[in-house]
């Protein structure tokens, strides 16, 4: 049984969630509500809960003043917001989980599941200290968490040299010639990644745009990277890759 902590500042919206959470998830204890932001601070640190559903936009102190205001941070955290909001890439990029309202009881179930498993294996303080930095840093200090056997590896977006599909999973190479495979589609990898620095070059490839250094003409032509490796440019995105580098 997880202990669960509710913050919204709208009750309605609050009420909703928590009888969801009674009518579909068992496996949930629900410590406390909170319709304020002061209110999650001292109840999180009081009970020191598994999960806390936290509302984005809030009056005085929102989600992030919150997180940023908190010393017990290792809990399973699940972000809610009413549309699609700035900090969703951030959200991602830290592996966080996040609902939009109205809330799918099928994706409220998903996220408890998959909360229950990573508290079995990752210590959630680091994500939310990752997610906190990524928030105030410029996108080339970003990181991103890559989960492994182990739990999460947290890596700079700036040593992600390319990214190959491997049919429903994906190998990301680094600048110090390590990879991971990664259970996330190249089309996932695609919609988080920054297009300023990342480029897909073919159904199978992404690149790093600051690893590129020699380009091979030819029919969709060829791109060197700095590392050695040499990648194929598909016909129908050569010219997304030439504008990219700004060729």
């Amino acid at each position: 049984m997880l202990n669960a902590i509710l913050v919204d500042d709208e009750e309605s919206n609050l009420n909703a969630l928590k009888e969801k959470l009674l009518r579909h998830c068992h496996n949930l204890n629900l410590a406390a509500l909170c319709t304020t932001a002061a209110d999650a601070l001292v109840a999180i640190e009081a009970i020191r809960p598994d999960v806390v559903f936290l509302d984005i936009e809030m009056p005085v102190m929102n989600g992030f003043l919150l997180l940023q205001n908190l010393r017990y941070k290792n809990f399973e955290l699940i972000f809610t917001t009413a549309y699609d909001h700035y900090a969703i890439k951030a959200i991602r990029f830290s592996a966080l989980d996040y609902l939009v309202k109205p809330i799918e009881i099928e994706d409220l179930k998903a996220a408890v599941s998959r909360a229950e498993e990573k508290r079995a294996q990752v210590n959630s303080a680091n994500q939310l200290d990752i997610f906190l930095e990524n928030l105030s840093k410029k996108t080339s200090h970003q990181k991103i968490a890559i989960p492994t056997a182990e739990g999460l590896q947290f890596i700079k977006l700036s040593g992600i040299v390319y990214l190959e599909a491997s049919i429903n999973y994906t190998y990301v190479f680094l600048d110090n010639n390590q990879k991971y495979l990664v259970s996330r589609t190249l089309k996932e990898f695609e919609d988080m990644l920054p297009p300023e620095t990342f480029v897909r070059i073919h159904n199978s490839h992404i690149i790093n745009k600051d690893f590129a250094e020699k380009y091979i003409r030819g029919e969709g032509g060829q791109v060197v990277l700095s590392s050695g490796v040499v990648l194929g440019i598909s016909k129908r995105r050569k010219a997304e890759f030439l504008k990219a580098i700004g060729s």
